[in-house]
């Protein structure tokens, strides 16, 4: 037993504060992650991920079309309109999902396609079916296609080695539909804590039963239980235990040794019968850290580790042990799971940029909430059907009327959370995304520094800087007059931080000798004239379509208007013989198996305002983006 002389009795009900309270219990129990374990995604909903998830494959793994329609070339249709229609020849196949494409687009013909299916060689746009008609010998459009129309990219949504979730966050449907669109079955989890639960009191009686003079339904087991339930951990009834010392000690001494950590209401103050804090003291040291706290209500909330485990006497009070539990214990438990705080709301929001809307449908759009100084801004995420990702990045949605065809720019917005707390990051990073990123981020969250990356490509991300409403923005863009990359897009006031430095290539299929001999220049040159030679181009602003556009001096061959937003994409398509040829980074040419020419050396920098340069939160960037280095390098960039 531990000693009880006067030394040891008088922290009894001599009041702390109550930072002074949790500041003794936190140091303590000093709470960690109890271990791991792996759980099936159907087992996994609610659970606190254990450790990073990273992708496998890429999510679409090929170029597949969003609706149900036709495979065509976009400059086949770039004039057609009601007035001058045009009439593609009709290929002999239908693709379906499952079916890999025997033919390719050629000029002049198109490819009956359903939502799914892999879109064929030459084709770089879906034209709907609801759009066309039927003509004698093919199919009539009266509306033009744009390049990319109704088509998901290879790795769009989630890219292979792309570090998917971090650990730490509750897992939603949202995080284990991307587990699942892996390939993944399992996930791994940290281990609930289970925490004993235990009702004191002769006036106490289960409810349910019946009422005898002087008693009372007990209240708190139930509410208790449900509350750590809700925190994550894994309640274990122990019922009630009337005031006799000999039934208390066995039944503490049994919930100690059998769980992870032990609640108790009732019996904590110092009056006639509440002796449970001296049997508390029984159990292991330190023993009692505070019984006594300047709470109203909650004063006699007893606080105590022994043997390395929490053991908690709550007020008997309902109102009292809930308060209590809610703002000094539950803090500190959650962390047994690492289970972070949660709450949820509607809050207003400014939106950035202008959302088109389609007339009679009201629209949904997921977005990420970041912090300015003017308010919380929310930034659309990607908009689709197919996009799981979207998912996991979203703080909330907002909704647009079917009777409005925009959201316009700068409008302040209601933003409706979904069922998660808002924990608006400290960082926000919008632009080019690269998985030497990754590194640094995981690094952030290591410092309990919250990050969020808006993958928006280069000349997205200076916008967004421009405007306000990001911190940093990732670049790597070649200046054409200068010859130096990322220096001469800044805007007053702009500076660099020095990022990493990428080998950017010529991408082919093995064993394809067109593409072996002569200088790099030179063997685009001769690609881009010849009309056989398939490539694969990169989204308008991009650092990559910048540099590619440089080499082929206005030209536009075959493909340059397969525009994806990623490399790999371009090394799917060319893997998979969709194309022959394209720019990405080496990498992620060696990750898809294919040839690679070293080309130019680019560099991917952070913009960030000079004035926010020496910021607490670009400081710990800075030190981030340092130790992530070995980590960086790894991935084959040079820093």
């Amino acid at each position: 037993m531990t000693d009880h002389s006067a030394s040891g009795q008088e922290q009894f009900l001599q009041v702390l504060s109550r930072d002074e309270a949790y500041a003794r219990f936190l140091a303590a129990l000093n709470p960690q992650p109890l271990g791991l374990e792996t759980l099936p995604l159907h087992q996994a909903l609610g659970r606190v991920l254990g450790a990073r998830v990273i992708a496998g494959t890429d999510t679409p793994p090929f170029d597949r079309s969003g609706v149900d329609g036709f495979a065509v070339r976009a400059a086949d249709l770039a004039l057609a309109d009601a007035l001058n229609p045009v009439v593609l020849r009709l290929n002999d196949e239908v693709l379906a999902c499952g079916r890999a494409p025997r033919l390719a687009v050629a000029p002049g013909t198109a490819t009956p396609i359903a939502t799914g299916a892999p879109l064929p060689r030459g084709a770089d746009a879906v034209m709907m079916i609801e759009d066309s008609e039927e003509a004698p010998g093919g199919v009539r459009f009266t509306k033009a296609a744009l390049p990319g129309q109704h088509v998901a990219f290879a790795g769009s949504d989630i890219a292979r080695g792309q570090v998917l979730l971090e650990p730490g966050i509750v897992l939603t449907a949202r995080e284990l539909a991307m587990v699942a669109a892996i390939g993944q079955a399992e996930v791994p989890v940290w281990r609930r804590p289970r925490i004993a639960v235990l009702s004191t009191g002769d006036e106490l009686v289960p409810p349910g039963s019946t009422l005898g003079p002087a008693q009372i339904y007990d209240s708190n087991g139930a509410a208790i239980a449900a509350t750590l339930a809700e925190a994550g951990c894994e309640p274990v009834p122990h019922g009630i235990v009337t005031d006799d010392p000999e039934l208390l000690r066995a039944a503490l001494k049994r919930a100690h040794a059998e769980c992870d950590a032990v609640m108790l209401s009732g019996g904590t103050s110092k009056g006639a019968g509440d002796f449970t804090y001296k049997l508390i003291g029984e159990l292991g040291a330190p023993g009692i850290l505070a019984h006594g706290v300047a709470l109203k209500p909650g004063k006699p909330l007893c606080l105590a580790v022994c043997n390395g485990k929490a053991v908690v006497a709550l007020p008997g009070f309902p109102s009292s042990a809930m308060f209590t539990l809610h703002e000094i214990v539950l803090p500190v438990i959650r962390r047994l799971g690492g289970v972070p705080e949660h709450e949820s709301a509607t809050v207003e929001a400014r939106l950035p940029i202008r959302l088109p809307s389609e007339l009679g449908r009201t629209e949904f759009v997921m977005v990420a909430l970041s912090q300015t100084p003017e308010g919380l801004v929310a930034h659309p995420l990607q908009r689709g059907s197919g996009a799981v990702t979207a998912f996991a990045q979203a703080d909330g949605f907002l909704t647009i009327d079917a009777l409005s065809e925009q959201m316009p720019a700068q409008e302040r917005v209601p933003v409706r959370l979904i069922g998660r707390d808002l924990h608006v990051p400290t960082l926000t990073i919008i632009g080019s995304h690269c998985s030497g990123l990754d590194e640094v981020i995981s690094r952030l969250t290591k410092m309990k520094l919250s990050s969020r990356v808006v993958a928006v490509g280069s000349m997205g991300g200076l916008a967004a800087l421009r405007r306000g409403d990001c911190d940093l923005a990732p670049m790597h863009l070649l200046h054409a007059e200068s010859g130096e990359y990322n220096r001469g897009f800044l805007s007053e006031g702009m500076t660099l931080i020095k990022g990493w430095r990428r080998m950017q290539g010529l991408a082919y299929r093995k064993g394809d000798a067109r593409f072996e001999e002569g200088a790099v220049e030179t063997v685009i040159q001769r690609a881009a004239a010849n009309p056989n030679m398939l490539m694969v181009n990169r989204n308008s602003g991009s650092g990559t379509r910048i540099l590619l556009d440089g080499l082929l001096s206005g030209a536009e061959p075959q493909g340059y208007f397969n525009q994806p937003r990623s490399h790999h994409a371009v090394a799917a398509a060319i893997a998979q013989g969709r194309a022959d040829w394209g720019l990405t980074i080496e990498p992620i040419a060696r990750a898809f198996g294919l040839a690679f020419r070293p080309f130019a050396e680019e560099h991917y920098d952070f913009a960030v305002m000079e004035k926010r340069l020496s910021s607490p939160e670009a400081t710990a960037f800075i030190g981030a983006l340092d130790t992530a280095s070995d980590a960086i390098r790894a991935l084959g960039f040079a820093r």
